[in-house]
């Protein structure tokens, strides 16, 4: 997407398609933007949040208390984490990246919006910056927020935008 094209609320972005996480709240989202392009959502599975096991739902006053072992863990093992009857976090990692290289190479030029989680953008951010997920904790991503990635031919990604909320203000 162009530099003048930043942080525009996303019915104004000119996009060429609307993928989405396959959970009830991404695919609302990307209902929504869909509609004002005359474009379809395309659900893509690897695009569903991360599984954290037994930490889902958990507050993260309690995550802190009951996993700081974890944390610890996650800081130093990075991609070789697994949450507690959850998801390994490279295998997360992969499986979104590579869903990610396939919505690129399916769209050529064209301004795509990908609409998901936390830890699927993080990850994203981590990933095509070459960053290792231990940097997870480091990308803040606000609900609602856009975040835009510029890929070139052989996907390697330049961030032009992380967790803008400009668009959500009342003009």
């Amino acid at each position: 997407m162009q530099a003048e094209k930043l942080g525009l609320a996303m019915k104004d972005a000119p996009l060429t398609a609307v993928y989405s996480s396959p959970l009830k709240r991404a695919l609302d989202t990307a209902g929504a933007v869909a509609k004002y392009h005359g474009l379809t959502v395309i659900p893509e599975a690897d695009l569903r949040e991360i599984h954290v096991g037994e930490m889902e739902g958990m507050s993260l006053d309690i995550f802190g208390q009951n996993f700081s072992q974890f944390l610890v863990d996650w800081q130093t093992k990075g991609d070789e984490i697994d949450f507690k009857g959850g998801e390994n976090l490279g295998k997360f990692r992969d499986r979104v990246w590579v869903a990610i290289k396939k919505i690129v190479q399916s769209n050529p030029g064209g301004s795509v919006a990908v609409v998901s989680h936390y830890f699927v953008t993080a990850a994203t951010v981590c990933t095509g910056l070459g960053l290792p997920l231990t940097h997870l904790v480091r990308v803040r991503i606000q609900p609602s927020s856009q975040t835009i990635l510029e890929f070139t031919d052989g996907c390697d990604a330049r961030l032009l935008l992380l967790s803008d909320t400009c668009h959500l203000r009342e003009t």
